[in-house]
C-alpha cells in the first residue's frame, strides 16, 4: 500500500499529438533506503520504492489518420518494485491509466477512460504544454514525501489508505474512472481542460460523479495555472457529497534557479472539514549533473479538524549519472500541533498502523536511485 503514489510520470509531459504514428513502451523505476525518526514512538529503517517517482510501465500510441487528426491511447500500470505486485490492487495490470481518444492540431484532445484530473495535470505539471514543469516541489526534487498528509486523517477521504493521503490530489494517486476529458491545443501559451466522470447511478445523474477543470498559461520561463476537482463518493450522503479541491500556482526561472509557489484548498462537503496549504520552493541546477532543491509548506486545518496544522521542510540533492538515471539524498522534517491532546506529525508516504509520530515531530532521510526507459 505504501506505493500508491504520485503522478510524477515525467515522460507524459511531451504531448502525444506531436508524435508520429507509433506505439512506445515506457517505464519508470525508483528504489532506496529510508529512515524515519518516529513511527508510533520508534525509529524505523526500511526499503521503500516509488518515492521520487512511481514505479510504472505502459504503452502509449499515436496513429496519424489524416487531416491533422490522430488516434491516441495510453495504457499504464503501477507496481511495487520490492515484490512485483500491481497497484492499486492485485491483477490491476493497467490500473493507473487506461484511455483512448482523438487529438487534433487545431481542435484539441478528446479522450475516454480511466484518467488523471486537473489538480494533477495543471498544478503538478503546469499543463502538459509547459516544458518548464509545474508548481509543486515534488516534481523536481521532493517526490512522494513532499506531497500532503500531516495530522489530518479525520478529513475522512473514502478508499484512502490514511484518510488524508494526497488529500489535495496533486500527487495523482487517485484517477477518475468512466471519464471524458477534453483539452484545448496550445493557444499562444494558454490551455484549458475539463473532465467529467460518470457516477453510473440510474435515475440520479449527479450521484457519485466527478467534475474537474484546469487552466494554464506559459511563456518563456514563467508559468501560472489553476485547477478545480470535486469527487462525490457513494459512502458520503448517498453519493451527493464528497471532497472538493481547488488550487493555483506559478513558477519562474532566474538563470539556473527555478522558483515555485502553490496554494491548495481541500474541503469535505459533508462534514465541512477544510485544509489550506501554502508551499514555496526552489530548485538549483548547480551543474548539468547536480541539482539541489528545497521547499517549505504550511498545512492548516479548520475547527472540524481541531485546528491541526503542520510545517514541513523537504530538500534533495540529486546527481544525474545520465539523462535517465540519478542517485539522490533526500531529507524531510515535519512539525505538527493542534487543539487535541496529541497531534502527531505524519510525513506523506510513511504507511503502516503506527506510521504517524507519537510526538509533534517526524524526520525522514532517504538514499535512492531512479531511472526511466
Amino acid at each position: 500500500m505504501k506505493n500508491i503514489v504520485c503522478g510524477l510520470t515525467l515522460f507524459v509531459v511531451v504531448p502525444l499529438a506531436q508524435a508520429q504514428s507509433n506505439v512506445t513502451l515506457f517505464g519508470f523505476l525508483d528504489a532506496g533506503v529510508t529512515y524515519v525518526s518516529n513511527e508510533g514512538g520508534h525509529g524505523n529503517t526500511f526499503l521503500d520504492t516509488g518515492v521520487w517517482a512511481p514505479n510504472v510501465f505502459g504503452l502509449r500510441g499515436v496513429e496519424d489518420i489524416g487531416g491533422g487528426t490522430k488516434a491516441i491511447f495510453m495504457l499504464e500500470g503501477q507496481f511495487d518494485l520490492s515484490n512485483g505486485t500491481t497497484i492499486p490492487n492485485e491483477g490491476a495490470i493497467f490500473g493507473r491509466q487506461a484511455w483512448v481518444g482523438l487529438a487534433n492540431d487545431h481542435l484539441g484532445n478528446l479522450t475516454f477512460g480511466n484518467q488523471q484530473d486537473f489538480m494533477w495535470e495543471s498544478l503538478l505539471f503546469g499543463g502538459l504544454h509547459d516544458q518548464n514543469g509545474g508548481f509543486d516541489g515534488a516534481l523536481a526534487y521532493g517526490g512522494l514525501y513532499n506531497f500532503r498528509q500531516g495530522p489530518f486523517s479525520a478529513l475522512g477521504i473514502p478508499n484512502n489508505p490514511t484518510g488524508s493521503f494526497d488529500f489535495d490530489r496533486v500527487a495523482g494517486s487517485s484517477r477518475v474512472t468512466n471519464s471524458v476529458k477534453y483539452k484545448t491545443p496550445d493557444i499562444s501559451g494558454f490551455t484549458f481542460g475539463v473532465l467529467y466522470g460518470f457516477g453510473g447511478v440510474a435515475g440520479d445523474f449527479a450521484s457519485g460523479n466527478t467534475v474537474s477543470f484546469g487552466a494554464n498559461y506559459s511563456i518563456g520561463t514563467f508559468g501560472i495555472g489553476a485547477a478545480y476537482t470535486e469527487v462525490k463518493y457513494p459512502q458520503m450522503n448517498n453519493g451527493h457529497d464528497g471532497i472538493r479541491n481547488f488550487g493555483a500556482g506559478a513558477h519562474y526561472t532566474f538563470g539556473t534557479v527555478q522558483t515555485t509557489v502553490l496554494y491548495t484548498n481541500t474541503k469535505n462537503t459533508l462534514t465541512d472539514a477544510r485544509i489550506d496549504v501554502g508551499q514555496i520552493g526552489a530548485n538549483w541546477i548547480i551543474t548539468p549533473a547536480w541539482t539541489l532543491g528545497a521547499n517549505y509548506e504550511y498545512m492548516r486545518g479548520n475547527a472540524v479538524l481541531q485546528h491541526n496544522k503542520a510545517h514541513q521542510v523537504t530538500a534533495a540533492l540529486m546527481h544525474w549519472l545520465s539523462k535517465r538515471t540519478a542517485i539522490y539524498l533526500e531529507g524531510a522534517y515535519q512539525h505538527a500541533c493542534g487543539d487535541g491532546p496529541t497531534t502527531g506529525a505524519w510525513i506523506n508516504g510513511v504507511f503502516g498502523p503506527t506510521a504517524a509520530s507519537s510526538t509533534g515531530s517526524q524526520t525522514l532521510l532517504r538514499l535512492g536511485v531512479t531511472t526511466s526507459f
